[in-house]
């Protein structure tokens, strides 16, 4: 399925979108017809609308693309850069049809060697973001009647990975609200859905640095990012509520996790075993 006609003209803004699951969800909708606005933190000439837009490409002339200035720092992490952003959008276009809550990090660590700035940091960007901007956005939906949030959350806000203690915290979180928002809004015309990737490949491993500074490379099973931002807009467009990306082997992986699998049981405390392992030893997460 493709789902094309549920996205020509619609006005979406779509977070953390310079590079990653952000940037392929961004050429996607271009490609099925939306019209893009998205955030940009840095200088203008580093901004993903100065790179190849396979999406304007490939939809046609008429595709519509533009960033709006969101500070330094993480983007999505001052509420009034949030707001500003999307009462704009209003202004200018006089609508809000979607909204791509997208921006986060991932700082994989043992729990022991964490700081509280460490906690701050992740919460603000992969939590408080999502609150910001559905803040900002379901009281403009609500005048509408309409509209669709898109929450991005991860497969650890669903299977709790060793490791990983504050950001299984951050998308856990993620998943609680947009689950609960999709039911409280439902019957005023308002949807949302949460995203729950596993590795997909995209330039978040590089970040991954050892004690010598190397990044990590990609995983070779990860799936790919324009497959994921496909496969993702048409989930969004059938309504679905929760969706995990890829479906297999992901699903198996939860299901089992929530059964109580014994297999998923041993294949976790292995991860958190050999991880401890690299983590001491080596000073790496990959």
């Amino acid at each position: 399925m493709s789902n094309r006609n549920y996205y020509p003209d619609m006005v979406c803004i779509v977070t953390g979108a310079n590079s990653g699951i952000g940037y392929g969800l961004c050429e996607e909708l271009l490609w099925r017809g939306a019209r893009v606005l998205h955030g940009r933190a840095g200088p203008e000439e580093n901004c993903c609308c100065r790179r190849q837009t396979l999406g304007i490409q490939r939809s046609g002339t008429n595709a519509f693309r533009r960033c709006y200035e969101t500070g330094a720092g993480a983007e999505g992490t001052k509420q009034e850069q949030v707001q500003k952003a999307i009462e704009s959008t209003v202004s200018e276009t006089g609508r809000l049809d979607m909204l791509f809550n997208n921006a986060g990090i991932f700082k994989p660590m043992l729990f022991e060697t964490g700081t509280l700035d460490d906690w701050k940091t992740m919460i603000d960007t992969n939590l408080w973001s999502v609150i910001y901007g559905v803040h900002a956005a379901i009281p403009i939906m609500l005048r509408q009647e309409s509209g669709h949030i898109v929450n991005t959350s991860s497969l650890a806000g669903l299977v709790p990975y060793p490791m990983q203690a504050i950001y299984d915290t951050t998308k856990y979180a993620v998943v609680g609200l947009s689950e609960s928002l999709r039911y409280e809004y439902a019957e005023k015309g308002i949807r949302v859905s949460v995203i729950c990737p596993g590795d997909i490949a995209t330039p978040i491993f590089s970040k991954l640095v050892d004690s010598n500074g190397q990044g990590a490379a990609i995983p070779a099973e990860s799936y790919p990012v324009d497959k994921a931002a496909s496969y993702t807009l048409d989930h969004v467009a059938e309504g679905d509520g929760r969706i995990t990306v890829p479906y297999e082997p992901n699903h198996l992986i939860y299901g089992g996790y929530i059964l109580g699998d014994k297999n998923v049981e041993e294949s976790m405390l292995k991860h958190a075993h050999d991880h401890r392992i690299r983590f001491e030893k080596e000073g790496r997460f990959l």
